[in-house]
């Protein structure tokens, strides 16, 4: 499953579509709103995403991930839209038949997410609003 939504997301819903008999190691990686960034109160974030290029581009990423490293599947879902403190923002699920696989297969997805989906990140605090990216982190 690759999916840029609005809506939040159930964690169960995902794991359990991933999972098969072959499968021994699942592993996720789970990414939250945290309340501060360099020093600051962070009151919101605001993520935009291109939905089509973005998708595109994590499903390259899930393809790349699944021949690199020999897992049997990856779901990635990514939330755009104004996230607070503690809510979700995304998802990587990575099942394979052994623990080392799946483990370097999420690791993989979430590095190359984060330097290529198309999905902008803009942060609320206390001093103003900034996209990441604009200023030094």
């Amino acid at each position: 499953m690759i999916k840029i939504t609005e809506d939040d997301f159930s964690i169960d819903e995902v794991v359990k579509g991933i999972i098969r008999p072959e499968m021994g190691g699942t592993v996720m990686f789970l990414g939250t709103v945290r309340n501060n960034s360099g020093g600051k109160k962070i009151e919101q974030l605001e993520f935009e995403a291109d939905p089509e290029l973005a998708v595109k581009e994590l499903e390259q990423i899930r393809n790349e991930t699944i021949q690199r490293f020999g897992v049997a599947d990856v779901s990635i879902i990514h939330r755009v839209g104004v996230l607070r403190p503690g809510e979700k923002i995304v998802l990587i699920v990575v099942g394979a038949a052994h623990r080392d696989e799946a483990f370097k297969g999420c690791r993989y997805a979430i590095e190359e997410l984060k330097k290529r989906a198309q999905i902008w990140k803009k942060e609320f605090a206390e001093d103003g609003s900034y996209w990441v990216g604009e200023v030094d982190e």
